[in-house]
């Protein structure tokens, strides 16, 4: 039967406490736990009083004590490079820095140490390490592109964290959900450009569109994360088309390379062409130039001719005839000699006599030929013809 039912003995289960209506003493429960500590470890006998004020005075030093080791507790050190995110009952309270920091010990304060210093990877499309390697994850490397075509494509981000609260508290997985991000923000960009883009001269462009994405999205959720880089690791069309897509590039490279080789042939050729083009439009203008010049010049002397010939018309007339019939006869072989007052013209072939000078001797060239005599009339001013190959000289 329980002391406090009707009928019961009534005592009290703190030690025998007469008043049954007050609350117990503080002071009593732990006299009464001493003493019942104090039976259990041996202590009781005449000196039981002074044993039980004691024990007392233990126990308060014992909880003491143990007070002061859990305040002790609350101090921790931030090391260089890393932060501490203090939360108490769960609340976010402060963002602690590197060094020796106290908060209030379990269960009031906790806190969350988040490294912001050393950089981090997200691998999208591959997973790297291990004994195996590299190896690709087809559900992520395979994508799209605007011509569609499907290209393996394989990333990874670097990053860092840039505020430990948001880091801590404003996104679960900082981790997963970066690689959600980058593995839709990826499809978007490459879903945007065509294969040969992505596969040639487009990677550079391609990787700068995707950080830029990236940190946009991650910085609209808060989540305290800085991409420092991203690495296009590989880019290449699916395993089942390579050796037709490596025949392609081949024939580009010949392409190319052909490209290169007339361009080269073009740039040694054209500035040859372009020299010549000038060196006859140089020769055309000095012509030219020269042309005129001799054609101003025989104006003049016709000008100053004819102001002689106008002033003494039959001297001019027979200076004319002269210098005319030099200039002829200078240019060729026959020499024609007038004998004065005779009626003999000598016909000399000076040119077959200059073949033989160089084999017969001085004596002989006298008597090969013989001079030929063409008579005619006395008449001074008759005319004299002789035939020398086939010409007709005339002679006065």
């Amino acid at each position: 039967m329980s002391w406090n039912e009707p009928g019961g003995d009534k005592k009290d289960p703190w030690g025998g406490r007469k008043d049954e209506n007050g609350p117990p003493d503080l002071d009593e429960v732990i006299r009464s736990l001493q003493e019942k500590l104090g039976g259990i470890f041996g202590g009781g006998g005449a000196d039981g009083g002074d044993s039980r004020g004691g024990s007392l005075k233990s126990l308060r030093f014992l909880i003491i004590g143990a007070f002061v080791l859990w305040g002790l507790s609350g101090f921790y050190i931030v090391d260089e490079g890393t932060r501490g995110v203090e939360t108490r009952f769960g609340a976010y309270t402060l963002t602690t820095q590197p060094g020796l920091n106290w908060h209030f010990p379990t269960p009031i304060d906790t806190v969350q140490i988040v490294d912001v210093q050393n950089v981090q990877i997200v691998e999208v499309g591959y997973r790297s390490g291990g004994r195996q390697g590299i190896g690709s994850v087809p559900r992520e490397a395979l994508m799209l592109t605007k011509d569609e075509n499907i290209v393996d494509v394989r990333l990874a981000v670097q990053y860092q964290v840039k505020d430990a609260k948001d880091y801590a508290f404003n996104v679960l997985n900082p981790t997963a959900t970066l690689k959600q991000v980058t593995e839709g923000v990826e499809r978007g960009v490459i879903g945007r450009s065509t294969m040969d883009f992505v596969l040639t001269e487009g990677r550079s462009e391609i990787v700068a569109g995707i950080q830029t994405e990236i940190q946009k999205v991650m910085d609209s959720y808060q989540s305290g994360v800085l991409i420092t880089t991203v690495n296009l690791q590989d880019a290449q069309p699916p395993e089942q088309v390579q050796g037709a897509f490596e025949d392609a590039i081949k024939a580009r490279e010949d392409e190319q390379r052909l490209i290169n080789e007339a361009e080269a042939y073009s740039n040694e050729v054209v500035p040859v062409a372009r020299g010549a083009a000038s060196r006859k439009v140089q020769e055309a203008e000095a012509y030219k130039e020269r042309v005129i010049a001799q054609a101003i010049g025989e104006v003049s002397r016709f000008s100053q001719l004819l102001k002689e010939y106008k002033k003494a018309p039959k001297v001019t007339r027979q200076r004319i005839y002269l210098e005319s019939m030099e200039q002829v006869l200078s240019k060729t072989s026959t020499i024609m000699i007038d004998v004065k007052g005779g009626n003999n013209l000598l016909y000399l072939p000076l040119d077959k006599l200059g073949n033989q000078t160089s084999t017969m001797g001085a004596g002989d060239v006298t008597n090969s030929q013989s001079p030929t005599r063409v008579t005619s009339s006395t008449n001074s001013n008759s005319k004299i013809r002789t035939s020398n190959r086939g010409r007709d000289v005339r002679g006065r």
